[in-house]
């Protein structure tokens, strides 16, 4: 008589684990700006998820989910538009069925496709408001539906404009990421009994501070 499967071995509990796994670096990178894992480990659980949701997809439905639930200790802002994120590719052919979806999205058959391709600023993503050409709400992406109120912490930012010029829409979302330089990451860590751990947590936790006048 063979033995009965281990827990580890049985798809359904791996990616009940990988979920919680996932689940807790989302938490602490998107919530508490202290990753627990390099990107690299998050994206080898990922992929390996992603690979058993097919025979489980009852219980991935996480896997779509972006970010993590805003903090309690910030104000709720429910995005107009779900404020979502980029996917990555890693192999060839993983590049190919993006291209292959983009054709099939468009109608192109086999028609090339032009890209252009800039390196991406990792920075903690933010959407601003702007309404009568006046800057009034700003939020973290947070789940992707709600975001975390930041707005007061967000005017400090001497680069973000208050307002916009005569000729910008009355109303208007901006979507982009609030980031650190290296030189700033650097001279932030210095003297501090908390290290940042890269300066994507370190422009997070900044700009996430409870009191404004410590983000300025």
């Amino acid at each position: 008589m063979s033995a009965r499967p281990s827990g580890a071995a049985d798809p359904q509990a791996r990616l009940a684990e990988l979920l919680a796994r996932l689940a807790a670096a989302d938490a602490a990178y998107y919530r508490d700006d202290a990753p627990i894992m390099d990107d690299a480990a998050y994206d080898a659980l990922r992929r390996e998820a992603e690979s058993l949701r097919a025979a489980h997809p009852e219980g991935a439905a996480a896997l779509d989910q972006v970010g993590a639930a805003p903090s309690g200790a910030f104000g709720k802002q429910r995005h107009r538009v779900p404020m979502l994120s980029l996917d990555n590719v890693f192999e060839p052919a993983d590049f190919a069925e993006f291209c292959a979806s983009i054709r099939r999205f468009l109608g192109l058959g086999a028609a090339p496709l032009a890209f252009v391709a800039e390196p991406k600023i990792d920075g903690l993503s933010i959407s601003l408001t702007y309404e009568n050409r006046r800057f009034t709400r700003g939020a973290t992406r947070g789940d992707g539906t709600e975001g975390e109120d930041v707005t007061e912490n967000l005017r400090t930012l001497r680069e973000l404009p208050a307002t916009l010029p005569d000729d910008a829409p009355d109303l208007i979302e901006i979507r982009g990421e609030v980031y650190m330089t290296k030189s700033d990451f650097i001279a932030l860590n210095q003297g501090q009994s908390r290290q940042f751990a890269n300066p994507r947590n370190a422009a997070a936790g900044s700009l996430r501070q409870l009191d404004p006048a410590i983000t300025a």
